[in-house]
Order: C-alpha cells, then sequence, then structure tokens
C-alpha cells in the first residue's frame, strides 16, 4: 500500500506593486507603534511626577525659618536636616511625594523633638537637583543618599516614605537592607500597576507601565519593624492597598488607620499623641536600638 501522495507545494506570487505596499503598511504600523509607547511613557510621567523646581537659595531661605539646613552640603546638596535640641537618638531619612520639593515637607521635621534626627530628602529632577524623574532615577540615589546617611551618622538609620516616597523607600531598602533598623510607610501602596488599574481600568498597566514601584516583592524578604499608615478616605491611594501591603510582610509590624483621612489631609486628623506612638514604636524596635554615641556620627 503507498502511502498518501505529498500535496504539491504551489508558490503564490505576489506582484512588486504589491510587495512594496504591504511593506509600507508594515513599516507605519511600526512607527504608530513607536509613537504609541513613546507617548504613552511621557503620559505616565506626566501622571506620575509633578516636580517643583527651585534655586537653592531661596529653598534655604524658607527652610532655614523652620530650622532646616542644607545636607550633606550646599555644594552637593540632597536634602534638608533638623538636628535635635539634645543627642540623636536615630537618624530618619524621609523620601516625599510626587508632588513639590523636599522643602515642602518640614513638619516632618518635627520629629526632632522626640530626638530624631531628620533628613528631608530631594530626587533627582526635584527642588534645586538636577535630573529626570523615573524609578530607576529616584531609587538608585535614594540607595546613595541611605549609604551616605549611614556614613555620617551610623546607627540607627530609620527610613520613612510617603506615597510615591514609600515606593521609593521600599525599593532602596531592598538594595540597602543592612543599612535600615526600621520603616515607615506612609499612605503606601502595594503595587504601582494596582494603583493604575483602580484609577485607569482600560489601562494595560501590566504590561505597559514602566515604572512599577512594586513594595509587595521589594519587601517580601524584609525582617525589620515596619509602621504602616493608611487614611480611611483616601481616594489616591485607596487605604485597601496599604492594608494588603500590610498583610503581606513580616512581622514585626503595625499598622496605623487614620480615622476620616485623605490622601492629603491626614496631617490634620493626627494629634500628638499619634505623633509620639509612631516615634515611639520606631526608636523601641529591637533593631532601633542602637547606643546614642553611634547616632551622632561616630560609628560602632
Amino acid at each position: 500500500h503507498r502511502g498518501d501522495a505529498q500535496p504539491r507545494r504551489v508558490r503564490a506570487l505576489v506582484p512588486p506593486a504589491t510587495q512594496l505596499m504591504i511593506g509600507r503598511i508594515v513599516l507605519q504600523l511600526m512607527i504608530i507603534g513607536l509613537l504609541l509607547a513613546g507617548g504613552i511613557a511621557m503620559f505616565q510621567d506626566r501622571l506620575l511626577y509633578f516636580p517643583e523646581q527651585v534655586g537653592l537659595p531661596a529653598l534655604l531661605a524658607e527652610a532655614q525659618r523652620d530650622g532646616l539646613h542644607t545636607w550633606p552640603a550646599e555644594g552637593e546638596f540632597r536634602g534638608l536636616v533638623r538636628e535635635p535640641e539634645g543627642p540623636a537618638r536615630a537618624t530618619l531619612v524621609l523620601f516625599h511625594g510626587n508632588a513639590g520639593h523636599a522643602g515642602h515637607r518640614a513638619f516632618y521635621a518635627g520629629l526632632a523633638r522626640f530626638g530624631v534626627r531628620v533628613i528631608l530628602a530631594e530626587y533627582p529632577g526635584y527642588g534645586p537637583r538636577p535630573g529626570t524623574p523615573g524609578e530607576e532615577a529616584l531609587v538608585a540615589d535614594a540607595a546613595e543618599t541611605i549609604a551616605l546617611a549611614r556614613r555620617n551618622f551610623g546607627v540607627p538609620l530609620l527610613l520613612a516614605g510617603e506615597s510615591l516616597g514609600a515606593g521609593v523607600a521600599a525599593a532602596a531598602y531592598a538594595r540597602v537592607p543592612q543599612a535600615v533598623s526600621a520603616l515607615w510607610l506612609i499612605t503606601p501602596w502595594d503595587s504601582l500597576v494596582n494603583v493604575a488599574r483602580h484609577h485607569y481600568p482600560w489601562f494595560p498597566g501590566n504590561w505597559m507601565l514602566r515604572d512599577r514601584y512594586d513594595s509587595l516583592t521589594h519587601l517580601a524578604d524584609a525582617q525589620i519593624p515596619v509602621a504602616v499608615m493608611v487614611a480611611e478616605r483616601d481616594t489616591i491611594v485607596p487605604a485597601r492597598f496599604g492594608r494588603h501591603l500590610y498583610e503581606q510582610l513580616r512581622s514585626p509590624k503595625r499598622l496605623w488607620q487614620v480615622p476620616g483621612a485623605g490622601h492629603n489631609d491626614w496631617l490634620d486628623h493626627v494629634d500628638e499623641r499619634w505623633w509620639a506612638e509612631v516615634a515611639d514604636y520606631l526608636l523601641h524596635s529591637p533593631l532601633a536600638r542602637g547606643d546614642t554615641a553611634s547616632a551622632n556620627g561616630k560609628r560602632p
């Protein structure tokens, strides 16, 4: 019995003019795709980063009224620092949200009343600093800031971040975990992809989002105390994303939910007792009990 005969291959001849037209269509589609990808990238940046640029003299004139000074030096500005009146019990580096500049967060410097040295870190492209905002740029720079603070002031070193800054702090911690004693996340998300889906359900963020700030992944192996604060009525980063992050963290951890607070007005809903509770948790967690000599710049 003979097997089935192989079918004859018929070669389709495409006229040269048709081939040229197909090639042009493919090229046009590629160009449209590139323009679309570039437009989406610009669209993301404009929705995520709102830097306010200001000259250093103007920034310092305002900051000094709040007891803040340039850090580490005027010629190499990375942020603003406020020293406590007595010996520092710890140094806290804070990364702010996506708008304005570090000088707008002077209220965090009030933690100095608990004996904490406070550094309000600045991002590339914000305030007087050159650069272009983006996840890699911000996180790499934050890791350098943390390392510099550790070299200058020793331990304990506390890390804090609000909103976007919480994502920066989490990612930077993952790069230098040995440098950090405790972490404080204010109105954080679990992943920027989830926040993007919430606000723009039509946007294919899972594969189109360039900057992800995936705090779930960055903190998956965290073994330091973490404090998390969410605002009950937050419509920008809904509290459920911060709670989800908290639930996935290892212990030790503590959650504060501020009743009635939104993303930008939570400060009006907390009192001195709340600030004292947060400071106490950060300063008295086991890894944050460094000696005072170290916190004042004498390395152990």
